[in-house]
């Protein structure tokens, strides 16, 4: 089937503060650049990011039943997009629930629109 929507408690909280000030432009802005263009240059990490776009909620488990990949192998995909910041992972009962980090991927079009 498809990703279904989980519980009340794993629905994706919004991001706090306001703009993201940070310059786009210099060393810190491009170190940041690279590290988060590195954990989405693989496909299934982009495959992966598009799936939670798709959805209004976390998504708990699922999302192995949506690529063709080992569980091992997505677990270290999401391990990378979480240690970029690009995603969120909320422990759900035995489960973690993954959703997008908007604020993250605003500040990634950003520095992409810098170039």
């Amino acid at each position: 089937m498809g990703a279904t929507p989980k519980s009340a408690g794993c629905i994706p909280k919004p991001s706090p503060g306001g703009p993201d000030v940070r310059p786009v432009e210099g060393a810190a802005a491009d170190e940041e650049l690279a590290l988060l263009a590195k954990a989405v240059g693989h496909p299934a990490r982009v495959q992966i990011l598009r799936l939670l776009a798709r959805r209004t909620t976390c998504v708990c488990g699922d999302i192995v039943d949506e690529l063709p990949l080992a569980q091992s192998t997505v677990s270290q995909h999401l391990k990378v997009l979480k240690e970029a910041g690009l995603i969120k992972g909320e422990i759900d009962g035995p489960r973690v629930c993954y959703c997008l980090e908007p604020r993250t991927l605003r500040r990634l079009r950003a520095l992409i629109g810098s170039l």
